[in-house]
């Protein structure tokens, strides 16, 4: 049975391809168009998937979308109404939008499927999930589990906000769910809002500068803008808020309370924005460790499984190995809407093959998130000779060993092989790489080759065998999502000249022998690979290690700011040549910079 999973037109829209309970493909539009987070329906990551599968429409059993608009609809008719007169701007410019492209969504995907010229597939096939069943769905049927919780949290589906389920076999039951308006994806946005930065796409940032901070708001968001039960549940106050009703996410009662309006987006940051992000960020993992403790007790399972926009929250996810109840937790890489797409076909293969009761496929399925589409050594030279590029090819055993020598003299490497990853992290297949013993390498990575802001951390792609060397953690760690204190016998004290550091100036500091990875707080979100899901990236590393004694790289997206990470072949060579990246290997072609002029 193929299930071509869909979603689109909120953000980050993308599709799947699941045939006989095992994920074939799956890839987001944005890296096809080049618009980051594009919300467009997905043609072109459609007919990737086809061709992964080597089918067409007319093979396609199911195409399943994976929300319900209709009930989305009528939660913003609802809160309108609820909140009346004063979301009607809101209202009105929403209106269009609706009624045009969401209102009559089952036709509209039929209609562009039946464009792509790819088959005939016929309305009654095309089926609608639920958004927190398909989030569920994505978590645990591709994990390592025949039984576990599950925890799905974000900003909004259609009314919920967090839900609480359990799995087992092929049976998926959605226990307790909190719902619209009282949201603790959204109340993350209200902050990525206040302070500054672009919401779904910002709340990384906060993250990233909680560090640098301290909690001193914690207790007054507690006490003004949450009411938080011992379960985990939540109200918010919905007095400080405006995403029900206007086009902003807070208001002037917010403003009041934290003593300043919001923070002009590209203004200085300031000690004060450090202390905000710190206090939500500690407001955030206080509610996620409530709600895993109910989760626990309600379900009695020593495994869980999560998604949603907050299980991308890896430092909360840190916590919850460290301080919750559960004995092993398994998070999807693509925990946002992205993979919706992949979790509503998951959901619709269980579903209608029947196999409630039967056991799941073992281990991990989700191959690495290498799921995307991969390129052959003549499609790299087409794309390499047509941009007049200077190239050479080398064997593994001499690839290898000149990248691993490259990367300890300091280059900055662009490292695209295989598959494309599935989800917002590069895992080693489309990566920019560094050497994290170098006190430089995280300045010139912000600086020079992402533009980004210079408080954010850079992760740590590490052997799987040497993790807890280096590391406050010994389990796996392959997407990424898990952030762990650096070994104390490799820790710096923070200090510059005998003096301690408060806020930015932290950057100064070298906080351990791997300071390019280690944040300010002495903590790395942490990558762990092996040479079974990875190898060609696990044979870096290791000749890496051979080198230099370290079996650590500084692993980042390939990508500048702005922009989605890189497909292609030619995508890797214009981000190679924009930026001040040092060396760029395509499958088995090495570039270097200074040849190219």
């Amino acid at each position: 049975m193929n299930i071509l999973g869909i979603s689109a037109l909120y953000h980050d829209s993308a599709a799947a391809l699941v045939r006989d309970g095992k994920v074939l493909a799956a890839a987001q539009e944005e890296r096809f168009t080049r618009i980051k987070g594009d919300p467009d329906f997905p043609k072109n990551a459609i007919e990737y998937c086809l061709d992964a599968g080597e089918i067409s429409l007319d093979q396609i059993d199911f195409v399943a979308f994976y929300d319900k608009p209709l009930l989305t609809f009528d939660r913003l008719l609802e809160t309108y109404l609820a909140f009346a007169p004063k979301g009607l701007k809101s209202l009105v410019k929403a209106m269009p939008i609706w009624i045009k492209e969401k209102l009559f969504l089952a036709s509209d995907i039929h209609k562009r499927l039946t464009s792509l010229d790819r088959g005939e597939i016929p309305k009654d096939k095309l089926l609608f999930g639920y958004h927190h069943h398909s989030h569920a769905a994505s978590a645990f049927y591709p994990s390592p589990f025949d039984e576990a919780a599950v925890l799905v949290m974000d900003g909004v589906g259609e009314w919920a906000t967090s839900t609480l389920g359990h799995g087992n076999g092929q049976s998926l039951q959605l226990l307790k769910e909190i719902k619209f308006p009282h949201s603790l994806g959204l109340l993350y946005s209200a902050f990525t809002y206040y302070l500054g930065f672009k919401v779904n796409e910002g709340e990384y940032k906060i993250m990233g500068l909680a560090p640098y901070g301290e909690p001193k708001y914690a207790d007054m968001i507690l006490e003004n803008l949450i009411d938080l039960k011992a379960d985990g549940s939540f109200h918010l106050d919905m007095q400080y808020f405006d995403y029900c009703i206007g086009l902003t996410m807070t208001n002037d009662r917010f403003d009041r309370l934290f003593g300043a309006p919001p923070r002009k987006p590209g203004a200085a940051l300031d000690q004060r924005d450090m202390d905000l992000a710190r206090s939500v960020q500690v407001v955030t993992e206080k509610i996620v460790l409530r709600l895993c403790e109910t989760l626990h007790k309600e379900t009695g399972s020593k495994n869980l499984c999560m998604a949603g926009g907050v299980a991308l929250n890896c430092v909360a996810n840190g916590r919850i190995v460290r301080d919750g109840p559960f004995e092993n937790v398994w998070i999807q890489p693509a925990a946002g809407d992205a993979g919706g797409a992949l979790g509503v076909a998951l959901a619709v293969d269980a579903i209608h093959t029947e196999r409630e009761h039967a056991t799941k496929p073992p281990g991990d399925t989700m191959d690495g998130a290498l799921l995307g589409p991969e390129y052959s050594q003549s499609d790299i030279h087409q794309a390499l000779n047509a941009a007049g590029a200077v190239y050479h090819d080398l064997d593994d055993r001499d690839l290898f060993d000149t990248v691993a020598t490259a990367l300890a003299d300091e280059k900055i490497v662009g490292w695209h092989q295989g598959r494309m990853e599935f989800g917002p992290r590069a895992l080693g297949n489309r990566s920019i790489l560094g050497d994290p013993r170098s006190s430089n390498m995280q300045r010139m990575l912000n600086m020079k080759i992402k533009y980004r802001e210079s408080f954010r951390p850079f992760a740590p792609a590490i052997l799987r065998d040497k993790v807890s060397e280096y590391f406050e953690l010994d389990e796996d760690s392959p997407y990424m999502l898990l952030v762990a204190g650096v070994q104390e016998d490799r820790r710096i004290a923070d200090q510059v000249n005998g003096e301690d550091l408060k806020g930015i100036a932290k950057l100064n500091a070298i906080r351990s022998d791997i300071p390019a990875v280690t944040h300010v707080d002495y903590s790395a979100r942490v990558q762990t690979v092996d040479g079974e899901a990875n190898p060609r990236f696990h044979k870096l590393i290791d000749a890496f290690y051979a080198k230099t004694g370290c079996p650590v790289l500084v692993n980042t997206s390939f990508n500048i700011r702005d922009e989605p990470i890189v497909c292609t072949p030619q995508d890797s060579f214009n981000c190679f040549l924009g930026t001040e990246m040092d060396v760029l290997v395509i499958g088995n072609s090495v570039l270097h910079k200074a040849e190219q002029w």
